[in-house]
């Protein structure tokens, strides 16, 4: 009896604290989207959390290992909308689109964008990207594979794998960031080069 009640308890201690990494998170990632990692203070961020500046310390030690999570959950979030609008496609080719209507210009990519330009000079947040990347590639290949099997298409009507997707969607992201194409131009051209070298 005393192992269920230390078990509650224990469960009372975490539940708040899991609650507050939430709500940094939420304001965080809100905040970021708006104004970007550099506009965006430790003391901002708790604020619009009504919470603390230690407990950004505490529970993220940083504001840039805050930023990298916030990115990670976002572009995650991003990835579950994605498979979702896709899961109703007739065609593979179809599928690919709909994935890429909802990923190209999103603000979760162009903050995951972020958070892996970051990581190359903070080497101690790499392990959550590589968890955000596995995870995406992961449930991308099995949302495809359930939708193919669901909607009975033939291996002539493929989708393309989640990796290769990913992959061209941070292309895409990295390179609109840095000119003026519209997302509808960057929309066709990801979609043009999902095609190209695709199994027949």
């Amino acid at each position: 009896m005393s192992n269920v009640r230390a078990l509650a308890e224990k469960r009372g201690v975490r539940e708040p604290g899991k609650r507050m990494r939430s709500q940094l998170l939420d304001a965080a990632v809100e905040l970021f989207k708006a104004q970007g990692l550099a506009g965006v203070s430790v003391a901002d961020i708790a604020a619009a959390a009504g919470a603390f500046p230690s407990q950004i310390t505490y529970y993220f030690r940083t504001k840039e290992g805050l930023f990298v999570e916030a990115a990670c959950r976002e572009v995650l979030y991003v990835a579950r909308r994605a498979e979702e609008a896709a899961a109703s496609a007739a065609t593979g080719s179809a599928y690919n689109r709909k994935l890429v209507e909802t990923v190209i210009g999103s603000p979760g990519l162009v903050l995951f964008v972020e958070a892996l330009s970051l990581t190359r000079r903070r080497q101690d947040l790499a392990p959550l990207i590589e968890r955000t990347f596995d995870r995406l590639h992961t449930q991308g290949d099995r949302a495809y594979a359930e939708t193919r099997a669901r909607r009975g298409w033939s291996g002539g009507d493929t989708a393309t794998t989640a990796r290769r997707f990913w992959t061209l969607a941070l292309g895409v992201a990295l390179r609109e960031g840095a000119t003026d194409a519209s997302d509808e131009e960057e929309i066709e051209e990801m979609l043009v080069l999902l095609q190209t070298g695709r199994s027949a």
